[in-house]
């Protein structure tokens, strides 16, 4: 509920499903986000935190930016009431190769929307360097 005179804050339920991909230190990630609602999404950013550090240089796709040497933070566009959002495809190339990387997939910012249940766009995922696709 609202305080007297104040606009009620949106409320969105965000959460992320996708495919990671490690091979030879290249890692091919496709992010989906889906929102629950109510409310539907402006837009949103998702922060992308790798175990280990990233090469220095990347080709990374226009809505996406470098927090730190692990982490990277994009934007998903507008996501309506109980939809999908447009597909990310954030291709990286890892420091130096490893035989697995932890990434953790986070809601950075909502778009103003509360998120009661941060269960659901709160995830750490295994890649092991095999070439297998790991659905999340």
């Amino acid at each position: 509920m609202a305080a007297p005179g104040r606009e009620p804050v949106p409320e969105a339920d965000l959460a992320f499903h996708g495919v990671a991909q490690l091979d030879g230190g290249a890692v091919d990630l496709r992010l989906t986000p889906w929102n629950g609602g109510p409310a539907a999404v402006p837009d949103a950013t998702v922060r992308l935190r790798w175990s280990v550090p990233l090469a220095a240089a990347q080709q990374l796709p226009a809505r996406c930016v470098r927090e730190d040497e692990r982490t990277l933070l994009c934007a998903t566009g507008a996501v309506g009431v109980d939809a999908a959002g447009e597909l990310l495809r954030v291709p990286v190339r890892l420091g130096e190769r490893s035989s697995e990387v932890t990434l953790e997939v986070d809601t950075a910012w909502a778009g103003g929307a509360v998120d009661r249940d941060r269960s659901n766009d709160r995830l750490k995922v295994l890649v092991l360097d095999t070439g297998d696709a790991y659905t999340f």
